[in-house]
């Protein structure tokens, strides 16, 4: 694996881009920043928090996913700490304008009550948005996570399921009739299929996860997620892997020479150039993959 660049203030959320840069969001940095191929970092946005997971809307903006600012504590290149950090006031769903760097706040709270800690966030092709909320890991207790929905316009959110212990990446399989979400905690990927935009089948359920669809060999904690082409789910997975989950036939892990491993997106001609990072090493890595991944809905 080639080291595109290094001193990211833990590295997120991936995004390809059609010059060849990549966009990363630095979580104790509070910024999303552009990657050259050089490996030289350009700031593009101070959207303040702790940006995690981000992609590309229907109107070209970023849309970030911000769990309002987290303490990491990092030694020898591993995370061990959690908490929030000084100042936090809630998480959020943030638009940016790349050309501009002006961020705007989507949403942040539901039904009245503040978002925790959104964390991974993709998008559908009907312009609407599935994203973690993981909820902050204090002292004395671990608020509940959740999946939600949402449309870019800001018009409407959906709780979809509630009670989750540690969301963290969420995915849709290439033809979108189906969204996966991985669990930090139990290192299981589970899933819901769909009947529409934000429609689970299922809908009389909205506590707890839906059925499981792999869980990682060894227990490990799962992280954000990337889909191929094929159908297999690529999480992100310490310590030092990318996890390959295939459907109903096991998990396949793939080194990385990193522990902290946080995401991966696939871009360039083929859908074969992978991108991971690496939040604890400050890395991001790049990899020609052995298959190709599913494309987006919406690139830029």
């Amino acid at each position: 694996m080639e080291i595109v660049t290094t001193g990211l203030r833990i590295g997120e959320g991936p995004i390809p881009m059609d010059d060849g840069s990549v966009l990363v969001t630095e979580v104790t940095g509070g910024a999303l920043t552009r990657v050259t191929p050089d490996g030289a970092q350009h700031i593009v946005a101070e959207v303040g928090g702790g940006p995690n997971g981000a992609a590309i809307g229907p109107d070209g903006a970023v849309y970030v996913a911000n769990n309002g600012g987290m303490f990491i504590n990092v030694e020898d290149g591993r995370i061990t700490g959690y908490g929030r950090a000084p100042g936090y006031r809630g998480g959020s769903i943030q638009r940016v304008n790349v050309s501009t760097g002006r961020s705007e706040v989507v949403y942040d709270s539901y039904e009245g009550v503040r978002l925790s800690a959104p964390n991974d966030i993709v998008f559908d092709g009907n312009g609407g948005f599935w994203f973690t909320d993981s909820g902050h890991r204090l002292p004395e207790h671990k608020e509940w996570g959740a999946l939600y929905y949402a449309r870019a316009d800001g018009s409407k959110l959906t709780r979809v399921r509630s009670h989750l212990m540690l969301p963290n990446g969420v995915g849709l399989s290439p033809d979108g009739s189906r969204v996966y979400v991985a669990d930090s905690a139990s290192a299981n990927v589970w899933a819901l299929d769909l009947a529409g935009p934000g429609a689970p089948k299922d809908a009389a359920t909205t506590v707890g996860p839906g059925p499981t669809v792999g869980r990682q060999s060894a227990f490990a904690g799962l992280d954000s997620m990337a889909l191929e082409a094929s159908g297999r789910i690529c999480v992100a997975s310490s310590p030092g892997r990318i996890a390959v989950f295939t459907p109903g036939e096991g998990v396949e892990n793939v080194e990385v020479p990193s522990h902290n491993v946080t995401n991966i997106c696939f871009g360039g001609t083929d859908m074969r150039d992978a991108w991971i990072t690496c939040g604890a090493s400050g890395l991001l890595l790049k990899s020609r993959w052995p298959r190709p991944g599913a494309r987006l809905a919406h690139y830029a």
